[in-house]
């Protein structure tokens, strides 16, 4: 059986370039093997690290800066890398043209969506008039957050198997206006966006959940890593 190299982005930590745990252990359980990408400037590089890789996974982490969506800060904007964002632009513009599967987790999601062209709200408690559900967590627990509908003839749904599954979630952005070239698989019961993917064909998804988080005790969530590392051995 092949094992699939699965790259996974990396963000600055205090003194280093890091990634939580999960998303190593879980690609590992699944019989892949993680690769950590380090954020490089040089594009050659950059392509190469691609070319050396079967799947991508985009990691959570800081806001997505909105001058790549051309909107100004919102007084509500949290930390932005916008190196961080540029190197993983071209590793999206990189991992598209070679069609491998590609993975985007909370902010990977956004990342994803930006690069097609489409928004992000920049903190949806004060972008949007609605009385919405708890979407940020503020404790270490492994449990539940919310319940996220799964759109019917989606590959999401394909995948969980389920209409409703109930997520760990912690974010204050959420996908906006949808890229063209997605489209929505999941929302709350508040309407946020909780997923989209592509409208080809090919594992091309973007999550507002992090399945990583509850890999081990929960269905839904292992399917999505399953089949995501399964996608990577083609």
């Amino acid at each position: 059986m092949k094992h699939p190299v699965i790259g996974i982005t990396t963000f600055i930590g205090k003194n280093n370039q890091e990634v939580p745990k999960n998303f190593i252990d879980v690609i590992s359980e699944e019989e892949g093997i993680p690769m950590l990408l380090p954020e490089i400037e040089n594009e050659e590089l950059i392509r190469e690290q691609v070319m050396n890789i079967d799947a991508l996974l985009l990691t959570g982490g800081d806001d997505v800066d909105p001058a790549l969506y051309g909107e100004d800060p919102h007084q509500s904007l949290a930390n932005v890398e916008p190196d961080r964002d540029k190197y993983e632009l071209k590793l999206i513009d990189y991992a598209l043209e070679r069609g491998i599967p590609i993975l985007g987790i909370c902010r990977g999601s956004h990342m994803l969506n930006v690069h097609g062209g489409g928004t992000v709200y920049q903190d949806i408690y004060k972008q949007i008039d609605a009385d919405l559900i708890k979407h940020q967590r503020h404790d270490k627990q492994e449990h539940f957050t919310h319940k996220v509908n799964i759109q019917e003839g989606t590959k999401m749904r394909e995948i969980v198997g389920e209409a409703e599954i109930f997520t760990i979630s912690n974010h204050h952005q959420a996908v906006n206006k949808v890229a063209d070239n997605f489209k929505v698989a999941a929302r709350t019961n508040d309407g946020i966006v909780e997923a989209i993917e592509s409208k080809e064909p090919g594992f091309l998804i973007g999550l507002q959940w992090h399945p990583e988080d509850r890999y081990h005790t929960d269905d839904a969530s292992k399917n999505i890593i399953n089949k995501f590392v399964e996608a990577a051995r083609v």
